[in-house]
């Protein structure tokens, strides 16, 4: 249960979502915006989120959009994940999100509320990282496009919003690789999660669950890519180049994580070689 009154709205077009934000803040409200409102709910409850002005983006049709336009596969932020895994647009994707959550979650996560996450994970992320994906974002200055990456590291001003994230259509059919490992079930937080895709005969890898933010390194795909050097000791190079601190938590220590990352990375490498 949700123990704090807001107001509900659900706008037809971008700009109204946008105004309706605009004027909560004027008024001196604390405004969000909603989609598959799971992650919401579930700080709601605990009364660590809160919120007197809740704008739902699923009314929005730009948000809701998941088609190849022109030379662009595009998704909306507030198209759920189980739409996006039937879909089959972008297998890598589907393939990807597919073990986020059980079924009946996928119904309500969305890919926009998945990307911009409070918890660290964001397995989502990865295809879009290894695809050059773009992301287009609504706010009281416009519309604007910018690189899903640079949305992810600079973050989103207050008032705006991810409206959807454009994939070029030469990524989405390419040979690609998805291995998580969990602690349990199929469906748990990641030890480790690795997407890779191979793109003019080199590997492209990103990684969610290893450190406290999924990421894609240059770094990391060069040692992958060296062929002078053997598969064992390009692994061992890529754990001690990793971008940060490994995760330790309730799931996992650091020293397991990085046990599994060695295997999971050498089933990453035989699969994609079992593409070419």
């Amino acid at each position: 249960m949700i123990a704090f009154d807001f107001d509900y709205y659900k706008p037809s077009t971008l700009s109204e979502a946008v105004e309706t934000f605009q004027l909560a803040l004027h008024t001196g409200k604390q405004a969000i915006f909603y989609a598959g409102g799971t992650e919401f709910i579930t700080f709601a409850r605990t009364n660590k989120k809160r919120a007197d002005v809740v704008i739902d983006i699923k009314g929005i049709p730009e948000c809701m959009t998941l088609e190849v336009i022109g030379a662009e596969l595009i998704i909306g932020a507030a198209v759920s994940l189980t739409t996006i895994v039937e879909s089959n647009l972008f297998p890598l994707l589907g393939k990807t999100v597919q073990r986020i959550a059980d079924h009946t979650s996928r119904n309500k996560i969305t890919i926009g509320g998945n990307v911009n996450s409070h918890f660290i994970y964001r397995e989502g992320v990865l295809p879009f990282l290894l695809a050059d994906a773009k992301g287009m974002i609504g706010g009281k200055g416009g519309e604007k496009i910018l690189p899903l990456e640079q949305i992810l590291n600079e973050g989103l001003d207050e008032g705006e919003l991810l409206v959807q994230i454009h994939v070029d259509q030469s990524y989405i059919d390419l040979p690609f690789s998805t291995i998580k490992r969990t602690r349990m079930s199929k469906t748990g937080y990641p030890i480790v999660t690795v997407a890779a895709l191979e793109k003019d005969k080199r590997i492209r890898t990103a990684f969610s669950g290893v450190c406290e933010f999924p990421f894609r390194s240059e770094k990391i795909e060069t040692l992958l890519n060296d062929p002078s050097i053997s598969k064992e000791e390009r692994i061992k190079q890529v754990i001690d180049h990793l971008p940060g601190p490994v995760v330790q938590d309730i799931h996992a220590t650091a020293g397991y994580r990085k046990f599994v990352l060695k295997n999971v990375l050498t089933d990453t490498l035989e699969a994609m070689e079992g593409n070419g």
